[in-house]
């Protein structure tokens, strides 16, 4: 029920806050050191779905029809990155090109791809990473890879100073306003009051104005769903783990009970392993 509920609001806070058009092209000059003009086409591709917060990836965008830029903001490093990112691109395309012929002799000009990953979570982590599809392969072609994909994950956890917050203040005060969130959950603070808090400080100070001011309302409802949706799975993920370790242990001493059992009998078993004689009687039955 509450996971449903959260799949009416129809962003996050990072992709309703990046996806003006300016902002977005003085954080794409900032990371890639580029000096595009503010006012250079762009042409939102982000997909909608019925995936988190109503869309499957976080922002996409084709920037002066050259390129199509992916950016996804985490919270946690995943690895699989790049294949998502693929599928992302896939879907894109076909937007972009459903009205062309695929299959005509001329060939198509496609905008290039490139993949961008902002990480803000708590786990120390380099400045910079590059995440490649070819690493997940299973087994490597020989000669050039027929596809490849990489991503570049940028860190953009607060830190004064940091080279990219300085370059971009889009990215700079959302990293602070992100920070200063935690900074008031760490001090003991309910989420809805840290969040709160935060923006209050952001707007005396001018951070990320006038943006928090015009969607507080919205920004602290969809953060908070967004920050309580993120514990929730992760709850889910590591009380997975504590099952599948529980159900690997159980079907591993099955097999130890049913070893066993060739040589002494069900009451001596129990016995020595410490378990219920009816444990080791269902072993037997299995």
């Amino acid at each position: 029920m509450e996971a449903n509920a959260n799949r009416e609001y129809k962003d996050s806070v990072f992709s309703m806050y990046m996806s003006e058009p300016k902002r977005l092209i003085e954080v794409y000059n900032a990371i890639q050191e580029t000096d595009y003009s503010l006012d250079t086409p762009i042409e939102i591709t982000t997909l909608d779905g019925v995936l988190f917060m109503n869309r499957v990836n976080d922002i996409s965008f084709m920037l002066d029809r050259k390129f199509i830029v992916f950016m996804e903001h985490q919270s946690s490093i995943n690895e699989n990155m790049p294949v998502r990112m693929l599928l992302y691109l896939g879907r894109v395309y076909e937007k972009i090109l459903e009205k062309e012929n695929l299959y005509r002799k001329k060939r198509i000009p496609l905008p290039a791809p490139e993949f961008i990953v902002l990480y803000i979570g708590k786990e120390t982590y380099p400045d910079e990473q590059v995440l490649k599809l070819s690493d997940a392969f299973v087994f490597s072609p020989k000669g050039e890879n027929s596809a490849e994909v990489t991503v570049r994950v940028l860190n953009i956890q607060y830190k004064e100073g940091k080279k990219l917050l300085e370059k971009s203040k889009s990215l700079h005060d959302y990293s602070f306003f992100i920070a200063r969130v935690q900074k008031y959950l760490d001090e003991g603070f309910e989420l809805k009051k840290a969040i709160h808090r935060a923006a209050l400080e952001c707007e005396k100070r001018g951070i990320m104005q006038p943006f928090l001011k015009d969607h507080i309302s919205e920004v602290e409802n969809m953060l908070y769903t967004e920050w309580k949706l993120e514990d929730a799975l992760k709850m889910e993920r590591e009380e997975g783990i504590e099952i599948g370790m529980e159900r690997g242990m159980e079907k591993e001493r099955q097999k130890i009970i049913q070893s066993l059992s060739k040589f002494m009998p069900a009451e001596q078993i129990a016995h020595m392993l410490e378990i219920p004689l009816e444990e080791v009687n269902y072993s037997f039955e299995s």
